[in-house]
């Protein structure tokens, strides 16, 4: 069965885990280009995205949509059972699905998904559950080394590399 959706974290995963904020209050993240060049690509692959962060915030709202990622949820306390419900709506099960996160938060759903992924600098905790430990650091490229990894797993180089040929 393959992987037909990815589910991101934001913090410590697209992000470094910093937040800062200005003298305004206004918060900064950084997003790595990287990152999404290759979540654009898995979606032109005709794959889904999925965002499901503990936190809100505007700024992750805005990359969101700047990657056309649909399914968007943010401010979540139970990260698997959103997970779940939007399985229902796409008609996928857990085998259809690879997760990444870095932290305790994260564990339900990284536990229940068919293949999970953590950055090399996720809590000790989540990383003896995780299918695959990435050897990059969250917000360093980890999300693009996870669908990396998948598409060379699901045999799809080659459509990947089409893509930018």
């Amino acid at each position: 069965m393959s992987i037909e959706l990815i589910v991101l974290d934001v913090d410590g995963t697209m992000t470094d885990s910093r937040i800062t904020y200005s003298e305004n209050g206004d918060e900064i993240k950084s997003f790595n280009v990287k990152d999404g060049l290759a979540i654009v690509s898995w979606k032109k692959l005709g794959k889904q995205v999925a965002i499901i962060t503990g936190r809100t915030s505007k700024i992750v709202e805005r990359r969101a949509k700047e990657l056309h990622i649909e399914h968007f949820y943010q401010g979540i306390h139970n990260k698997k059972e959103v997970l779940e419900t939007l399985l229902e709506k796409l008609d996928l099960t857990m085998d259809n699905v690879a997760a990444i996160g870095d932290d305790l938060n994260d564990l339900s759903m990284l536990k229940a998904t068919k293949t999970s992924f953590v950055p090399r600098d996720a809590s000790a905790y989540v990383d003896k559950i995780a299918t695959v430990v990435l050897n990059r650091k969250g917000g360093d490229g980890d999300v693009r080394e996870m669908i990396e990894y998948l598409i060379k797993e699901e045999g799809l180089e080659e459509k990947y590399l089409e893509l930018w040929d």
